[in-house]
C-alpha cells in the first residue's frame, strides 16, 4: 500500500489520528474543510474549563485546536502531508467562547513557499461573523529526504 495517498484528506485523518494523542485527548473532531481551509470542532467539557465557576472553554485548549487545524489546512492546501513545526501563532482573543459551548477553529492556508507556510482563521462558537479569536501563523517546512518531490511551493 502507498504510504501517501493522491490526495491528502483531512477527514480521512481526523478519523484515524483524532482517536490517539493530544487531540484525541482533547476530544477533537473534523467538521468541515475546502481546498485550502479546514474547520474542527473542541467539544465542551467540565474538564476543560479555565475557571470552574464559568462553564467556559479555557483558551489552552482552544490554542491546541486551532494549530491543529492550522496543520491540517497546510496539508490540505498542499494535497499530501508534510512535516511542518509551528514557529510563531498569534490568537488575539476578541471575547470568552460562551457558556457550555463547543469551540470552532477555522484556518485558511494562504501562501506557501520553500521554507515558511502562512496561515490565518478564528476561533468560534457556532457564529463566524461573532468569532472568539483571530489566528495568524507561519510554519516552517521540515525539509524532506533527498529525492522526495511530493512539496512544491505556491
Amino acid at each position: 500500500m502507498d504510504r501517501y495517498p493522491d490526495k491528502f484528506d483531512p477527514q480521512v485523518m481526523a478519523s484515524a489520528a483524532f482517536q490517539r494523542s493530544h487531540t484525541g485527548w482533547l476530544g477533537l473532531r473534523y467538521s468541515d474543510h475546502g481546498e485550502d481551509w479546514v474547520e474542527l470542532e473542541l467539544p465542551w467539557r467540565a474538564d476543560l474549563l479555565g475557571d470552574e465557576r464559568r462553564p467556559v472553554l479555557a483558551s489552552g485548549p482552544i490554542i491546541s485546536l486551532v494549530d491543529m487545524a492550522s496543520g491540517m489546512a497546510i496539508w490540505t492546501a498542499a494535497g499530501t502531508f508534510v512535516q511542518i513545526a509551528t514557529l510563531d501563532l498569534r490568537v488575539d482573543y476578541n471575547r470568552p467562547a460562551r457558556e457550555h459551548a463547543s469551540v470552532f477553529g477555522r484556518v485558511r492556508c494562504y501562501r506557501r513557499t520553500r521554507s515558511a507556510i502562512f496561515v490565518n482563521g478564528i476561533a468560534h462558537d457556532g457564529d463566524i461573523d461573532d468569532p472568539i479569536a483571530h489566528v495568524a501563523g507561519v510554519f516552517m517546512v521540515i525539509r524532506p529526504t533527498k529525492g522526495d518531490v511530493r512539496w512544491k511551493a505556491s
